[in-house]
C-alpha cells in the first residue's frame, strides 16, 4: 500500500490523552506495526473498519471553492481517540491506517488559479492522479474483507470511492449522498462537483440518490439531465421535506433505501449540508446534525452499506476557538457508522 502516510503508534500516543479510570479509543484502535506488512495486517487484523484520510482540497480549489478541506482528517481523529472505549463502540473494531500522501499534489496546486483556465486545466490532472490512488487504496480494504470510512478532503474523492468498491466486488455499484448538491454535473475535467458524474459515465456507478438536494442551488441542466437518468439517478430535496413538508424524513429514508439496497453501496456524507458546519460551501439551512446522524444510521446498518465517506469540512476556516468542533462532528458520524454496522 504506496503512498500513505502511515499513523505510528508514537504519534497515537501524542495525540491521545490519558485519564486515570478511562479507556480512551485511542488506547485500543490499531495502527500497522512498522515492522508489518501493511497489505498483510489489514488481511489479518481483527478490526472490522478501516480508516482513511485524505488531506486535500485541490478538487474543491478546481471547482473554483474555498481551500480548507485539507484539514479535516487531523482534527477528526484528534476528536476521534479522546472518545471512550466502552460497551457502545469498541476501539479496537478500527484501523487508522493514516493519511494518503498527496504533499506533492498539493504543493503543485498551490500557485495554480482556478479563474484561469490554463491552471484550472492543471488542477483537474492532480485531481485524476489523487483519484487513482483513492481507488486503488480502497479497492485493496474492501478486497481484505474490511468497511472502508474515508475523511476528506473534498467531495471529488466520491469517484475513487466508487471506483475502487466496483473493481473489488467485480461490478458497479450504487451510492446515496447526503448533500445540498448533486457533484453531478459536466464532464468538463475533474473537480469536486463530478465526482458522480464521472463515475457513472465511467461504468462503476449503477444507481444513485441525492438526499435532502437544495432546490436552488442545482442548475437547470442538471435536473434535465437526472430527469433523463431517472430510472438510475434520483433525488429528493430538502424543501420538499423541511419546508412545505411535502414529504417525511423517515417516508424518505426508506424510498432512498429501495431505490440502491439491491446492491452494494457507498454512504457519502457532505458536510457542506448542515448548518453552521464550516466546510468550502458553507450554508446556514439544512438538514440537522441529529438529522445526518440518523441518515448514517439508517443506511449504515444494511448489509449493502459498505463504505462510509465524510468531506467538505475545512476547520481551517473556522477562525473562532471552536475550530475542533468540525472534527468534533466528525467522529460522532464515524462511531454512528460503526454501531449500526455491529448491532
Amino acid at each position: 500500500m504506496d503512498n500513505i502516510n502511515f499513523l505510528t503508534i508514537n504519534e497515537l500516543a501524542k495525540i491521545t490523552n490519558h485519564r486515570s479510570g478511562e479507556i480512551k479509543f485511542g488506547e485500543k484502535v490499531l495502527t500497522v506495526p512498522n515492522e508489518e506488512n501493511s497489505l498483510d495486517f489489514l488481511k489479518k487484523c481483527d478490526a472490522k473498519f478501516v480508516l482513511l484520510g485524505i488531506p486535500e482540497d485541490i478538487g474543491v480549489r478546481a471547482n473554483m471553492g474555498r481551500k480548507g478541506t485539507a484539514s479535516a482528517y487531523q482534527s477528526a481523529i484528534k476528536s476521534l481517540v479522546n472518545i471512550q472505549h466502552n460497551k457502545f463502540c469498541k476501539g479496537n473494531n478500527l484501523l487508522i491506517l493514516g493519511e494518503l500522501d498527496v504533499a506533492e499534489e498539493m504543493k503543485a496546486a498551490e500557485h495554480l488559479d482556478p479563474s484561469q483556465k490554463e491552471h484550472r486545466k492543471e488542477l483537474y490532472k492532480l485531481v485524476e492522479k489523487i483519484d487513482k490512488e483513492v481507488s486503488h487504496i480502497i479497492h485493496q480494504i474492501v478486497s481484505a474483507g474490511k468497511i472502508p470510512i474515508i475523511i476528506g478532503g473534498g467531495h471529488n474523492n466520491a469517484y475513487g470511492n466508487i471506483k475502487g468498491l466496483a473493481l473489488a466486488k467485480g461490478k458497479p455499484v450504487n451510492a446515496v449522498n447526503f448533500d445540498a448538491h448533486t457533484d453531478f454535473r459536466i464532464l468538463e475535467g475533474r473537480h469536486s462537483g463530478n465526482g458522480f458524474s464521472y463515475a457513472f459515465e465511467d461504468g462503476f456507478l449503477k444507481k444513485y440518490f441525492i438526499f435532502g438536494l437544495h432546490e436552488s442551488y442545482t442548475s437547470k441542466a442538471v435536473l434535465q439531465n437526472m430527469k433523463d437518468l431517472s430510472s438510475r439517478v434520483s433525488f429528493n430535496t430538502y424543501e420538499e421535506i423541511e419546508v412545505r413538508a411535502e414529504k417525511t424524513f423517515n417516508q424518505e429514508l426508506e424510498t432512498t433505501l429501495q431505490f440502491i439496497k439491491n446492491d452494494s453501496f457507498g454512504i457519502e456524507l457532505d458536510l457542506d449540508a448542515i448548518p453552521g458546519i464550516y466546510s468550502s460551501a458553507m450554508t446556514f439551512t439544512g438538514f440537522s446534525v441529529q438529522q445526518a446522524r440518523q441518515f448514517i444510521h439508517y443506511f449504515g446498518k444494511h448489509k449493502n452499506a459498505s463504505y462510509l465517506h465524510i468531506c467538505e469540512g475545512a476547520p481551517d476556516l473556522d477562525h473562532t476557538n471552536n475550530s475542533h468542533l468540525t472534527g468534533k462532528l466528525i467522529a460522532y458520524l464515524i462511531t454512528d457508522f460503526m454501531k449500526s454496522k455491529i448491532a
